[in-house]
């Protein structure tokens, strides 16, 4: 009888050690709000630099041809041309946009 209550008492510090365990896993796991947001911040700034490169390709277009019209992003690049004129464009890439030529990185499409 008293091995039956050791083995028994046993199991339930093991189910509660697994609950436990996977309550912890999900607070700090992929799909915790922390996790979310450092993937966020991430994204965001792996953008910014895209949107910085990109915006120095449309530069150097304009600069030699006074026209943004033409202008083509190096391939790879992760942000698409969405519309262009001769004296402005929009970049687009992952949920953002930049207006250029002196504006900043926002949230949204062109």
């Amino acid at each position: 009888m008293s091995r039956f209550i050791g083995i028994t008492s046993l199991l339930v510090v093991l189910v509660i050690v697994g609950y436990l365990m996977t309550k912890q896993m999900q607070s700090n796991g992929s799909s915790s709000p922390a996790a979310q947001q450092e993937v966020a911040q991430a994204q965001s700034a792996a953008a910014a630099t895209n949107f910085s490169q990109a915006d120095a390709s449309m530069q150097a277009f304009f600069a030699q041809n006074q026209t943004y019209v033409g202008a083509v992003l190096p391939a790879g690049s992760g942000v698409a041309l969405a519309s262009v004129t001769p004296t402005s464009f929009c970049l687009q890439a992952a949920g953002e946009h930049q207006d250029g030529p002196s504006g900043g990185v926002e949230p949204g499409g062109c």
